[in-house]
C-alpha cells in the first residue's frame, strides 16, 4: 500500500482534523446547553423551528443529523416542556407540523446567544474574511460527497 493510498500521520490528516474540531464545538455546546436544560439535538431542534416553522419530524432529524427515532423522543421532550406544539393529527398527509411555543421561542433565544458565543470564541483566531473562506471551502467539500442513500 503506498502512503497516497492510506490517512497516514492523524495529525496530517484534513479528516481528522474536522472530527477534533467538531468534537471541541459539540463539547462546548453541550456545555452552555446544560444550565438551559438543552442537549446539542433539542437545541438544533429548537433553532430550526425558529427558522422553518412547521418541518416535519424527517425534516428536523436531517437538519439535527439524528434518526428519525431520536428525533421523535427530542420532540416528544420539548412538547412535555411546552416548547414546541404539534397537532394530534397531521393535516395532510402523515407529517405533523411542529411550531415553537413563546416559552420555545424564550429558550431558542437563551440558547442560539449562548452558541453563537462558543462560535465566536472558536473562530476568533480567524479574520471575517478567513471565517468565510472556511466556511465556503468547507461547504464546497461537503458538496463533493453525495448524500448517502437511507437504508431500506
Amino acid at each position: 500500500m503506498s502512503q497516497e493510498e492510506i490517512v497516514g500521520d492523524l495529525e496530517q490528516s484534513v479528516g481528522y482534523v474536522l472530527k477534533q474540531a467538531q468534537a471541541a464545538l459539540h463539547s462546548a455546546m453541550d456545555a452552555v446547553l446544560r444550565p438551559l436544560e438543552l442537549t446539542v439535538a433539542q437545541y438544533a431542534c429548537l433553532e430550526q423551528l425558529g427558522r422553518y416553522p412547521g418541518r416535519s419530524n424527517s425534516e428536523l432529524a436531517r437538519g439535527a443529523f439524528v434518526t428519525r427515532q431520536s428525533m421523535n423522543l427530542v420532540l416528544r421532550g420539548l412538547q412535555d416542556r411546552g416548547l414546541l406544539t404539534r397537532p394530534e393529527r397531521a393535516p395532510q398527509g402523515s407529517a405533523l407540523p411542529t411550531q415553537l411555543t413563546s416559552a420555545g421561542q424564550e429558550k431558542l433565544h437563551a440558547a442560539s446567544v449562548a452558541v453563537r458565543a462558543i462560535e465566536r470564541q472558536m473562530f476568533s483566531p480567524l479574520s471575517a474574511e478567513e471565517q468565510c473562506r472556511l466556511r465556503n471551502d468547507l461547504a464546497v467539500c461537503v458538496a463533493a460527497i453525495p448524500p448517502a442513500k437511507p437504508k431500506q
